[in-house]
């Protein structure tokens, strides 16, 4: 047990389950839910997993379901998870002590899977927790300050909201204390815009976010990471944009309704914050067989490695297509910018997207993203929820 706990790759998932019994715990508590009596086990585990995780999925309503109380508890658990536990013991202690141990940056590395040196790690901490609460800062200001000025929400309940909200957008989460998502602002720029911009800049990772800040006017200097990354974030925001605004723009039920303008602005969020972000401001559940086969792919294939979002990560998606091309043009290295990619990288590109595969296609959960709830339904054909949905609209 103590070689286990000395070992930093082992630290890592044994703190993430300790935050989410903690969690737990706290959630089960009568203070935590509204009204009377307290969560239930299941319910408290599912929801703690689901903010320390990042993924933003519930299976109850967050906004009514879940006291105030309850509330902070999913901005804290969220935060807590998005950053890193043991990359934020490890920033507290070198707040504390001014020194950063062996021990410590062994213990980050491992947590962000960022590769990069030892002597790093202290700088790449202090930047991404920065980069981290000025990004929550000015997002809850903007936010709060739309909804106070615009909304006549009162000013504390506006602060709270915004700064709730920005910290499920950097994290890559989705919990909102709204029932109804963002429904409302579906065609409001100053409260999606900096959401999804949280969004973009929580999913492109810490060693990226480093990188981009130290050679931003140098991009031939980029890492193999990084430009993969980047230019494949760049990619996948564009096809969701375009794909989302093609294939929704005369549907009654989601963009058909809207002005040019407005269909712009949802095209933008819808096709940004699938990838990860857990926001929606149209009902999924109405869009056409095309637009969710698409989002579902980048859903997939998620944000960047070693940051706040889920999915597969832009790296091995690309460094897949990249493997694939080399093969089709039989040659025998893999060369991404000139810099030819390790076999054992691509092997572990590969095993990470056969994984992802294999645990979709054997979960028999379905979701619905408004709001975003789970609940267990075995298969569940398309044509049955178009079924449903015909029926519902004819009674």
């Amino acid at each position: 047990m103590r070689r286990t706990l000395q070992h930093p790759a082992r630290i890592v998932p044994l703190a993430f389950l300790a935050v989410i019994a903690i969690g737990t715990i706290l959630l089960m508590l009568p203070v935590s839910r509204r009204g009377t009596g307290n969560a239930s086990f299941m319910t408290a585990w599912f929801t703690a997993t689901s903010a320390i995780t990042t993924s933003g999925m519930t299976t109850v309503d967050t906004a009514t379901y879940w006291s105030n109380f309850g509330h902070v508890m999913l901005a804290v658990l969220t935060q807590i998870g998005g950053y890193g536990i043991a990359t934020m013991a490890t920033l507290l202690g070198l707040l504390v002590s001014q020194r950063l141990g062996l021990r410590g940056r062994l213990m980050a590395r491992a947590e962000t899977s960022s590769g990069l040196a030892l002597g790093e790690i202290r700088t790449v901490l202090t930047l991404a927790a920065v980069v981290m609460f000025a990004s929550e800062l000015v997002i809850t200001v903007i936010v709060a300050g739309r909804l106070w000025l615009t909304y006549d929400e009162p000013l504390g309940s506006a602060l709270w909201e915004g700064a709730f909200n920005s910290i499920q957008a950097f994290n890559n989460s989705g919990f909102s204390l709204r029932s109804d998502g963002l429904f409302s602002f579906v065609d409001d720029w100053w409260i999606c815009v900096p959401l999804v911009l949280g969004v973009i800049i929580g999913g492109l990772g810490v060693p990226v976010l480093y990188e981009l800040v130290r050679e931003l006017r140098k991009p031939a200097a980029w890492s193999t990471h990084t430009r993969l990354t980047v230019w494949g974030s760049v990619v996948l925001l564009v096809v969701g944009f375009v794909t989302v605004l093609a294939f929704e723009w005369a549907n009654p039920d989601t963009l058909g309704p809207l002005g040019v303008t407005e269909k712009i602005l949802a095209s933008f969020v819808q096709g940004t914050i699938p990838r990860s972000g857990g926001f929606n401001t149209v009902d999924y559940g109405a869009m056409d067989t095309d637009t969710t086969t698409i989002v579902t792919g980048l859903m997939f294939i998620g944000g960047g490695s070693a940051s706040t979002a889920g999915g597969i990560k832009v790296t091995t998606f690309f460094l897949l297509a990249y493997v694939i091309w080399t093969e089709v043009r039989g040659e025998r290295d893999v060369v991404v910018g000139r810099r030819r990619i390790a076999e054992a990288t691509q092997r572990q590109a590969t095993t990470v997207a056969l994984l992802g595969v294999a645990t979709v296609a054997g979960v028999p959960w379905r979701c619905s993203p408004s709001p975003r709830v789970c609940r267990w339904t075995g298969r569940w054909s398309r044509s049955r929820r178009r079924s449903a949905r015909l029926a519902s609209r004819s009674g």
